[in-house]
């Protein structure tokens, strides 16, 4: 008996009497959606690794790979604060820098030994080394801490003179077993030192972080290792934020960046803008796609816990977190927003006329201001994105295209190298359109989608495509629209002649 994948053996061209299994995978493909709740955001920070995605799920997270929020333009953590308020808890963070920054570091005695943070900031400069006898005679221990960490303790390090110090280094640097493994705090270099250790602490100097940062940091480039913005590429980021990041001429490299990963870019107008030079720099600067979302710089006065004061920060952290927070297919739109103590235009008192509203909402400029329609709370006044498009302006459409077509991408790829044939029948055809056709019934069944269509069979697969090796299936979807502009016709009067419907009693 030969028990064997399908595909595996030729089954015209058996020799051998036997019984043979073919194990035949499901027919039924299914498709499950990629995640839209990552969000990305590249800033500052006073620890962690430069230029490469941490993954976080809290603020907790944060000050473990990143340190505290920081009170100073291009924070992260104030951009992760802020969208962890509305509910956001998967982020990708990209930590960049100015390239001035440095690592903290002491020297141990005299040639002995020395002790460098793990990453550069000034978080290492909290960094302690405690240097003691060992529990076991004749040996030695290093104790290396950080506030809000567990301390890292290297026990019964033995040897006398140089070696000591060269096996301390090694324990640091490579771990000394299973359960205390490698130093995730400092690297140790062992010098030429003989002095014997006495019982004493070091506390690292001398780390910065490098916070003095430009646009140009904050979008990198993509070349070589990627770094700011391009770094996010595979990272599955849906929504993603350059902290603070308000100059202009970066728009557009930023729609072009969106759209390459269908990510949606939040982005921002300087503190204090006017109305008119918000509209007239949009302009300037020639975005109009639904890949990126503009927020006017109407910025949001937010009670910093760290800082212990009311700061002006970005709306961006806000409303990305919102969305992230947000199935594919709603809008910001209307949506409460939470710990905004109040904006710019809100502390002194000045509502939106209608015309200033209808100024941005023309331009595709989304603002956060109190009240909203729904009411006397925070949200965003319009929902759009920065297309002129009517059709594609839309929050709820950036969001559900993007989602749609990478799931697509991610799970449809298991149909190249089937075989296909030109009969009407084919099963590669049914099942790639089964495949489509159930993940939307899905949607529709969860009211995330209102409609759909999928053809793959012979009327848009001719012979000649499919001899020349092409399988095509069109996918039609028609979203759930947004209410927007909710129109009541009130006729009131003495005069007024009403009829009212009347409803048949249940026999």
């Amino acid at each position: 008996m030969t028990v064997v994948q399908q595909g595996s053996i030729n089954t015209t061209a058996l020799i051998v009497p036997d019984l043979y299994i073919q194990i035949v995978p499901p027919q039924t493909a299914l498709l499950n959606g990629v995640p839209t709740n990552v969000l990305g955001i590249v800033g500052t920070a006073q620890w962690g690794p430069l230029n490469s995605p941490v993954i976080l799920g809290s603020m907790g997270d944060y000050a473990l790979a990143f340190g505290a929020v920081q009170n100073r333009k291009y924070d992260m953590g104030t951009i992760v604060a802020t969208a962890v308020l509305q509910g956001a808890s998967n982020f990708r963070g990209i930590r960049v820098s100015d390239g001035t920054d440095v690592a903290a570091t002491i020297a141990i005695l005299t040639n002995c030994l020395t002790l460098t943070g793990k990453y550069t900031g000034t978080l290492g400069n909290s960094i302690v080394a405690s240097v003691g006898p060992g529990s076991q005679a004749s040996t030695s221990r290093i104790t290396i801490g950080m506030p809000g960490r567990a301390p890292e303790v290297f026990d019964n390090i033995g040897g006398s003179g140089n070696a000591l110090w060269v096996n301390m280094a090694a324990a640091i640097n490579n771990g000394q077993n299973a359960l205390r493994p490698k130093s995730d705090l400092v690297i140790a270099s062992a010098g030429v030192g003989v002095t014997a250790p006495a019982t004493a602490s070091y506390t690292l100097v001398g780390g910065t972080d490098g916070a003095g940062v430009t646009a140009t940091n904050l979008i990198g480039v993509d070349t070589g290792s990627r770094t700011g913005m391009y770094a996010l590429r595979g990272t599955g980021a849906s929504i993603a934020v350059l902290a603070d990041c308000d100059t202009s001429t970066t728009w557009t490299t930023q729609v072009s960046f969106g759209l390459s990963e269908g990510v949606y870019m939040i982005a921002v107008g300087p503190a204090g803008d006017t109305i008119s030079n918000a509209a007239t720099v949009k302009a300037t600067a020639g975005i109009d796609s639904y890949t990126i979302k503009l927020l006017h710089g109407d910025w949001i006065l937010w009670n910093d816990p760290v800082a212990g004061i009311v700061r002006l920060v970005s709306p961006q952290g806000f409303v990305a977190g919102l969305l992230a927070n947000l199935s594919p297919e709603q809008s910001s739109l209307n949506k409460q927003m939470y710990g905004i103590v109040g904006t710019q235009r809100t502390q002194a008192n000045l509502i939106y006329s209608g015309a200033e509203l209808q100024v941005l909402g023309q331009a595709g400029i989304d603002v956060i201001t109190n009240p909203v329609p729904g009411g006397n709370y925070f949200g965003a006044r319009f929902g759009h994105n920065t297309s002129t498009n009517p059709v594609i302006q839309g929050d709820n459409y950036t969001r559900m295209t993007n989602y749609l077509a990478y799931t697509f991408n991610a799970g449809m790829g298991r149909f190249v190298g089937k075989l296909q044939s030109v009969q009407s029948n084919d099963p590669i055809r049914r099942q790639a359109g089964a495949t489509l056709s159930t993940f939307l019934q899905n949607m529709r069944d969860q009211v995330q989608v209102d409609e759909f269509s999928v053809i793959c069979d012979l009327t848009n697969n001719s012979p000649s495509r499919i001899a020349l090796g092409y399988m095509q299936a069109d996918v039609k979807v028609r979203y759930l629209a947004v209410v927007e502009k909710f129109l009541i016709n009130l006729e009131g009067g003495q005069s007024v002649q009403v009829a009212r419907q009347q409803t048949l009693a249940a026999a």
